[in-house]
């Protein structure tokens, strides 16, 4: 428990810094793109978000997950099972990829150069995510808080530079912000590369015991596999996401141009402000994974309990406060990007998302950590189905507009918390309402 909390700890004041730069990230997009380029570059994100999700195969999270489990004198051998693994995956991701890029429809609004920006990004992120879960799995967590700070600084000082540099239309700045997200990704991936062979030149001194190739594949894709639909649904709603909106907005009225600038200031602006203390979810998640692996594995439910309840105080302890600065500054924040209304109302009508959200990604840990990835893969479809239902049925309704749009949004978020919810107690026999373990009738 100790080196949960210190890993955590380390994770949320590296996250903060991280975040507060990313923060910046976006004033600095907001001013350089303008409401219609933000709308642009906050609709393509997504999709991008969506081929990266592809090529990591949500390793990270198997290989954390497997290495937690594992003795360390094991971890040589599946280090080197799933190195062949991301190698031949990532030849076939680059050629499936390269023949399909072409066709999809929806990078036809940009430059043609941001095609192979999607392309480069495919190896980067594969190789990066044998390195990140390895960390994460062994709870190295300084390595994996400074990566996650040296990407967003390196994207910083690149806006930064090249913008103030040089003038561009908004088609090439928002290729350049794309570029910025893969040079930030390359050095990451050289830090952690680096640090990672220097770990396996110290495994090579250490007794080493060797793993069936068969045996470590189905580990490693029972969970990558399953994590990485739940992942791509997520991802593809995401992407469809915007579209959606758009839509419902121009049924009920609205310009194109209008919707898409509506769409910009509802993601750029009151999303990017209300999900910035959600590094620390974040935080918790990456370390939670691990451990709640490992006390699963040794069937130690009143660790699990006790976790539990210990990450939903801490939730609460930032999360209301949070969501209650936002609602009476909110004007004044979303300032800092536009001068809106609409930015300020969407921000504060948006806070039921925002604080539900601060505790649905660290139930998701618990979820992957308790092998129900299924489970929560189930919940995520109902929920953006309901979701997606009433923000199109609301968002087109004229009186309502964006309202509605957030009001579906809002729906969505609860559904799914009390689905996880429900589910993680019955798992780990604690009482829904209490902290009382549940009755015999959950006992093996």
């Amino acid at each position: 428990m100790r080196t949960f909390f210190k890993g955590t700890l380390l994770l949320v004041v590296a996250a903060f810094i991280g975040e507060c730069i990313e923060f910046i990230i976006n004033m600095v997009l907001a001013k350089e793109l303008g409401e219609e380029g933000m709308g642009l570059y906050m609709s393509i994100l997504p999709s991008i978000f969506l081929i990266v999700i592809l090529a990591s195969l949500e390793l990270p999270i198997a290989i954390s997950k497997f290495a937690a489990e594992q003795e360390e004198r094991f971890h040589r051998s599946m280090l080197k099972h799933a190195t062949r693994l991301t190698i031949i995956f990532t030849i076939g991701m680059l050629i499936l990829v390269s023949l399909i890029l072409p066709f999809i429809p929806v990078f036809d609004e940009y430059h043609p150069l941001v095609r192979w920006v999607v392309i480069i990004l495919i190896p980067v992120i594969s190789f990066t995510s044998i390195t990140r879960g390895y960390f994460m799995g062994t709870h190295r967590m300084g390595k994996i808080a400074f990566s996650n700070f040296l990407r967003r600084f390196v994207q910083l000082l690149l806006l930064v530079f090249i913008y103030r540099l040089f003038d561009f239309e908004i088609e090439t700045s928002i290729l350049i912000a794309l570029c910025t997200i893969v040079v930030s990704d390359i050095v990451v991936l050289g830090y952690l590369g680096l640090t990672y062979i220097i770990q396996l030149k110290e495994l090579n001194r250490k007794p080493r015991s060797f793993i069936d190739k068969k045996m470590v594949h189905q580990n490693l894709l029972s969970v990558s596999l399953p994590t990485t639909g739940l992942r791509i649904f997520h991802a593809v709603a995401h992407a469809v996401q915007p579209f959606l909106i758009k839509t419902a907005l121009v049924t009920a009225g609205l310009t194109p141009n209008m919707a898409n600038e509506q769409f910009g200031l509802l993601a750029g602006v009151a999303l990017t402000i209300g999900f910035f203390p959600a590094f620390i979810a974040h935080s918790l998640l990456i370390v939670l994974i691990p451990t709640v692996s490992k006390a699963y594995a040794d069937k130690d439910f009143r660790m699990l309990q006790n976790l539990l309840q210990k990450v939903f105080r801490f939730t609460c302890l930032y999360g209301i406060p949070a969501v209650f600065v936002f609602y009476l500054f909110a004007e004044p924040l979303t300032q800092l990007f536009f001068d809106s209304n609409s930015a300020t109302l969407y921000l504060q009508i948006l806070w039921p998302y925002f604080l539900v959200h601060f505790f649905i990604i660290p139930m998701q840990a618990f979820l992957i950590g308790l092998g129900l990835v299924k489970e929560a893969f189930y919940h995520q479809i109902w929920s953006t189905l309901i979701s997606f239902v009433l923000m199109f049925a609301l968002g087109s309704f004229k009186p309502l507009q964006m309202e509605g749009i957030i009001i579906g949004m809002n729906t969505g978020a609860v559904l799914i918390a009390l689905m996880h919810y429900l589910v993680i107690c019955r798992t780990i026999r604690i009482s829904i309402w209490s902290r009382s373990p549940v009755k015999e009738v959950f006992k093996v």
